[in-house]
């Protein structure tokens, strides 16, 4: 029964998932997020109609995540939140750049404290060179307009430490400077 769902049902959702998502992320990588995101009213749906469609799907999943990056870039960031939080990730480079964008649209809410923890486990979650940097350093930004020059530090120091190869680890004393000197 299990081999019958697998090769009559899912295999086949996925397929038919995956052959959306395609013209969807042509419109994505040429910046057009409003049709990526509704469709063209021919041949292609829209990621929301994916999404509802396949949403139980690998290609359903990383739907989400197109149209939380969609939402955000169209300044609509409720909506990003909301569908960059439904993405379900593992891996270290997709997942956490997911969850740094999410902190990203929480900054643009306002949601401060949420968008510095999220950029954090961001930066943890990605545990590398190339992404953990940047969410430091966007971490780090926000704790400063907050006034909480300790843990701004702390994660320019992160950087500093952990990730010294990397190319915001160049110029990153002036950033714990700065902030140490913004706490007197």
């Amino acid at each position: 029964a299990i081999f019958a769902y697998r090769q009559l049902y899912s295999l086949p959702r996925q397929q038919k998932a995956s052959a959306a998502l395609f013209k969807g992320e042509q419109y994505f990588a040429r910046d057009s997020f409003q049709l990526a995101l509704n469709g063209n009213g021919a041949d292609y749906d829209g990621f929301e109609a994916i999404i509802k469609e396949y949403g139980s799907t690998d290609a359903g999943n990383l739907a989400k995540a197109y149209a939380g990056i969609c939402y955000a870039q169209l300044g609509k960031y409720e909506e990003a939140v909301k569908m960059l939080d439904s993405f379900n990730g593992k891996d270290q480079m997709v997942a956490p750049a997911i969850l740094g964008a999410a902190g990203n649209c929480y900054a643009q809410l306002g949601q401060l404290d949420k968008a510095a923890s999220t950029l954090m486990s961001a930066a943890d979650k990605a545990d590398n060179n190339t992404l953990s940097p940047i969410f430091l350093m966007q971490a780090g930004e926000i704790l400063v307009k907050q006034g909480k020059y300790d843990d701004a530090v702390d994660a320019y120091t992160k950087i500093k430490d952990k990730y010294f190869q990397s190319y915001q680890a160049m110029d990153i004393d002036k950033y714990i400077e700065q902030a140490k000197l913004m706490k007197k």
